[in-house]
């Protein structure tokens, strides 16, 4: 039998982002393969932190050693003491955030990197972490056996920044979850209330509060938009990232504390309700390895505005308004249409729908299998 280790640290860390992505594609895995011996790695946790395995073929492999120590002994000092001290003897090890530890000779290596927006967008970086991730990833990319991509866009930009072999790279799309629906009644008003957002016309926003998702000029649009009549909130579902000072001074500078709605992050099983109350979803990053969030909204009925670059007009193909986000006007004149016009709305939303069931994790989780069985 052959037994595989993941690393979900990710998984056990983060509530949204990679998280969701590791958490998502490993309980699809599950219920597609009870035969392999999977070892689950958690850095930074006990076993009676953990919930019960998720199959009778997967089991915990946690350590106390968390991720920033880790860090300091595989990346920093180098010290060669392999991951399968951690998780035994494995035919193959699965690392699903940008980094490969040290490994056992014999042991295969798969890679996952979801993006290269520290390179691609530099000055949306948190300094300190890019000046690690450029030394720690090309180095981990060119070790792994082999290299899973979020999109073509990832693919393409490792194939040009960092050179690698386009045989070497693998593009797993993620899924979308069923429970991303239209959602009625009782449950948007409980979830309006929970978020004190009333009944105001909200556009809805969802990611970390940090540069690359690009809020000051989102914040810019729906200001805009309000000195044209239009009674509109956004509401910006995501924890505080890094870099977030001039998102909050652009709220005070534009004079929207009371309409601009910055709630956090938000209880994965609000989203949906979310989602499906927005007027519109605005998602106008300036780089993103996939963008997930555009399909959830889909998903849910709610007609979807985003960006021209990297991944994401792969991901929303025509089922969206696609814009220039660094052309404030154009991010502005888009939600209007898809506020104010309601035969785009509903040609949108039925794109949207069909879109987003094409993406599930079931089959992300039936490629990620062949790609084990391939490699093993």
């Amino acid at each position: 039998m052959s037994k595989i280790a993941i690393d979900y640290t990710p998984a056990y860390e983060q509530g949204g982002g990679i998280g969701r992505y590791v958490r998502e594609l490993v309980a699809a895995l599950s219920l597609q393969d009870t035969e392999t011996a999977y070892r689950l790695f958690v850095a930074g946790a006990s076993l009676n932190q953990l919930p019960a395995p998720i199959g009778s073929n997967f089991a915990w492999c946690p350590t106390r050693i968390t991720p920033k120590w880790f860090a300091r002994i595989w990346q920093r000092a180098h010290l060669p003491l392999p991951v399968e001290t951690f998780t035994g003897s494995v035919n193959l090890y699965h690392a699903t955030d940008f980094v490969l530890p040290p490994t056992r000779a014999k042991t295969r290596t798969l890679l996952t990197v979801h993006d290269l927006s520290f390179v691609r967008v530099p000055e949306a970086a948190s300094p300190n972490l890019k000046t690690y991730l450029d030394v720690v990833v090309p180095r981990s990319v060119h070790r792994a056996d082999c290299v899973l991509a979020d999109s073509q866009a990832t693919k393409d930009d490792l194939i040009d920044l960092y050179q690698v072999s386009p045989e070497k790279i693998i593009v797993l799309l993620s899924g979308v979850d069923a429970r991303f629906k239209p959602i009625s009644g009782d449950t948007l008003t409980h979830v309006r209330k929970k978020y004190g957002l009333g009944d105001a016309q909200y556009v809805l926003s969802v990611g970390t509060v940090q540069p690359r998702k690009n809020y000051v000029r989102l914040i810019q649009a729906i200001s805009q938009l309000r000195a044209q009549g239009h009674d509109l909130h956004l509401v910006i579902a995501g924890g505080r990232g890094w870099l977030e000072d001039p998102i909050y001074a652009a709220v005070a500078s534009q004079k929207m504390e009371a309409y601009v709605h910055l709630i956090g992050f938000a209880d994965e099983a609000d989203l949906p309700a979310l989602y499906s109350a927005a007027a519109c979803f605005a998602f106008p990053s300036l780089y993103e390895g996939f963008g997930l969030p555009i399909l959830e909204a889909m998903g849910c009925g709610t007609p979807v505005v985003t960006s021209d670059k990297s991944s994401l007009p792969e991901v929303a193909g025509d089922a969206a308004l696609i814009i220039d986000p660094y052309q404030v006007d154009d991010l502005a004149d888009a939600i209007r249409q898809l506020v104010n016009d309601s035969t785009l709305r509903q040609t949108l939303i039925g794109k949207g729908h069909q879109r987003a069931k094409t993406f599930t994790w079931e089959k992300s989780a039936r490629h990620l299998r062949q790609i084990y069985t391939d490699l093993l």
